[in-house]
């Protein structure tokens, strides 16, 4: 092993009372989070909700639980990434010029420059992996199966280790918060600064284990939705019938089964020459720094559209439903959403054309990088065909989806630009990157939050406030315009990213307008608070029936609102591609199954918890050279498996007559009329399992 700096012991590795940050923001942070903290463990403790969580959640196999839960852990990193974010901006307004004043011991604006370093690295780290994948996957989960006539997806215990282990990775990053400190090498890992002569303490360890564990978990994920989508389908669901959402997220899980794995190559020969003294990347022994370079790259960019592709699909169910006319060009859509996932792996070297490879190897990617402009124009335009002469409704979930639209123009626009080496040398490095990639990432928020507000009354039986919802949206398009079109205007002047300090004044007139637009964000934040809280509270007069918006077409829809445990009382048969609004011609939306059979369920099973809470102690052992912590959780690990491999009874039978007492419970009950507990969201998802 390699040896490191400071003390280190057997019992308790390179933990010391050092270890804990010193920083009053950091302090701030950590009290923040600890009465939280209390709050809900009093909460579930006085409110007796020990036995409900344990039984109902965490031990959970349902995919809608499942991926209730993914969509909480992002929402969670995406309010810390947006903090993380906020004081970025703030720091670079106020350390804007050689007279700008300096607080807390930094000599410009309140951040010291390591701690604004780790705050980049977090930012992009957590947007990109912790937020945006773990929302995306969530509302994969929940609305695939439903889709596609299924029951759960086709490795449900497969599918809840996925989920421990997502949330592992996004603790590890959350604890590097308080003890120790975290990668200042940037979301990327810069090499040669992860190596160890230049990271000697613990922030890049936390990075690439939180990175490593979730992307094992990811890549599970990817298999179990491939898997689902190809052996899952209800008779009559043929290729040509599916929903363009089940589509675009086959697309992107073949991206994601094929991408992960390179990045687990990567960061494990990253961990080997931190760990064990070799030197894959060490210029001056024999490595080779564009090895690492090539091997992110080739997943990143392919990353780029596994997270992107998802929202095409969301904004392919949502423009269709509030414009009241079947999706243009379906079988163009599908061609293109399978054209971006292929052309993804052949565009990576854009990243680096200043590196030097020369015209024909640019030119290469430059064309590569272009081509992707195709297909993602063949969608807009069939995006724009379908609201053409349609009766467009604009509720919250369409707005979001035109925003998303609008941001896929800016967004392509300006990369077309940056496909072109010439531009790409004058504005390489600088802000103005920053704020292609960041407008490209707003498609993938306003595909989410339309997406959310479009499912959450199919999964809790309520539609979120619509007043509320609009505020949302319009506070948050008003800070993207804000923070993002001086960021364009200040990478053309020259301003480069990754700045603690700015020493040129006359950029500060663009950096107070992007601190307005951060205001303007943290006001959307109080609406999107506001609206859960408010829609919550009055959800009995936000009670919606089976198809939430009068106007939804695919076989999701079909299901009562919250979606029972077993999903499908009766497996569907499909005969159109736009299920719901065929049978709604046929007159038989409101048809109910004239007999009911026995339903196999799985079982739900705490093994997955306990994988991911030995996953946990192995990635904390793993940072801090803690080794005999490191081999107990390994050894526990295969052990657990190893056990689970020998249970035979994982399923329960739901009776018939069960299953009849449900559903007429479920289709009794109209919208606006309160009713019991199983209209509660949550109360029809609960399994009977006494029936095994």
């Amino acid at each position: 092993m390699v040896n490191v700096q400071g003390p280190w012991s057997p019992l308790i590795g390179r933990l010391s009372l050092g270890a804990i940050p010193d920083n009053p923001i950091i302090a701030g942070a950590f009290l923040f989070s600890a009465v939280l903290g209390v709050v809900i463990l009093g909460y579930l403790t006085f409110g007796h909700k020990w036995g409900y969580l344990w039984r109902e959640w965490l031990t959970t196999v349902d995919h809608k639980k499942i991926g209730v839960m993914y969509i909480l852990i992002g929402l969670v990193m995406l309010f810390r990434g947006f903090i993380d974010a906020v004081m970025m901006r703030t720091q670079q307004v106020l350390a804007d010029g050689p007279h700008s004043p300096g607080f807390l011991g930094a000599a410009h604006g309140y951040l010291l420059p390591y701690h604004f370093d780790q705050i980049y690295s977090a930012h992009g780290t957590i947007m990109i992996l912790f937020a945006a994948t773990p929302i995306l996957v969530g509302l994969m989960n929940i609305i695939v199966p439903l889709q596609i006539g299924a029951r759960d997806m086709a490795f449900p215990y497969l599918n809840a280790l996925g989920l421990w282990l997502t949330a592992v990775g996004a603790a590890l990053i959350m604890l590097s918060l308080f003890l120790g400190d975290f990668s200042h090498a940037g979301w990327v890992g810069l090499t040669p600064l992860t190596e160890m002569a230049y990271s000697p303490g613990v922030g890049v360890d936390y990075w690439i284990w939180a990175i490593q564990i979730a992307s094992v978990g990811t890549t599970l994920g990817a298999a179990n939705l491939i898997a689902t989508i190809i052996k899952m389908r209800a008779p009559g669901m043929t290729w040509s019938r599916l929903p363009i959402f089940t589509w675009t997220s086959l697309s992107t899980n073949i991206i994601a089964l094929t991408s992960f794995p390179v990045l687990g190559v990567a960061l494990g020969l990253l961990g080997a020459d931190r760990y064990f003294g070799t030197h894959f990347f060490t210029a001056g022994l024999g490595g080779n720094l564009m090895l690492y370079a090539d091997l992110f790259w080739i997943w990143g960019h392919p990353e780029v559209y596994f997270v992107i592709l998802p929202a095409f699909g969301m904004m392919s169910e949502i423009i269709p439903t509030f414009a009241e006319k079947p999706l243009f060009g379906y079988a163009t859509m599908v061609a293109a959403s399978f054209a971006i996932a292929g052309v993804s792996w052949s565009v990576w070297l854009h990243h680096f054309f200043t590196m030097g490879a020369g015209p024909s190897v640019n030119t290469f990617f430059s064309i590569a990088t272009m081509i992707v402009g195709i297909p993602t124009g063949v969608k807009v335009f069939n995006w724009a065909f379908t609201v053409y002469h349609g009766r467009s409704r604009f509720e919250t979930p369409m707005l979001w989806a035109v925003g998303a639209l609008f941001m896929l123009l800016l967004g392509g626009l300006t990369g077309m630009m940056l496909a072109m080496p010439p531009i790409n040398y004058s504005v390489h490095n600088s802000v103005f990157v920053v704020a292609h990639f960041h407008t490209m990432l707003m498609v993938v928020i306003y595909g989410i939050m339309g997406a959310v507000a479009y499912w959450f009354p199919k999964v809790f039986g309520f539609k979120l406030d619509e007043p509320l919802g609009k505020r949302f949206f319009w506070f948050f398009t008003a800070g993207t315009i804000m923070v993002f079109i001086p960021m364009y205007t200040s990478g053309f002047m020259g301003m480069t990213r990754r700045l603690d300090y700015i020493a040129n004044p006359a950029l500060l007139p663009f950096e107070i307008a992007e601190e307005i637009g951060i205001g303007l964000y943290v006001v959307s934040v109080y609406y999107f608070v506001r609206q859960l809280f408010v829609s919550v509270r009055d959800r009995a007069s936000h009670r919606v029936g089976a198809d939430a918006w009068g106007s939804a077409r695919t076989l999701e829809w079909l299901t009562p609102s919250p979606v029972p445990f077993y999903n499908y009382a009766v497996t569907p048969r499909v005969h159109a591609r736009d299920e719901l609004v065929w049978r709604r011609e046929q007159g038989l939306e409101a048809a109910t199954a004239a007999h009911y059979e026995d339903i196999l369920m799985p079982k739900n099973t705490p093994v997955p918890l306990v994988i991911g809470a030995f996953a946990m102690t192995l990635g904390f052992g793993l940072v801090w050279r803690i080794w005999w912590l490191t081999d107990a959780s390994f050894l526990g690990i295969i052990l657990t498996v190893i056990a689970r491999s020998f249970v035979r009874d994982t399923d329960y039978v739901v009776r018939a007559g069960e299953v009849r007492k449900i559903e007429q419970g479920l289709r009794g009950n109209t919208p606006g009329t309160g009713g019991d507990g199983t209209q509660g969201g949550v109360g029809v998802w609960r399994p009977q399992e006494s029936g095994s």
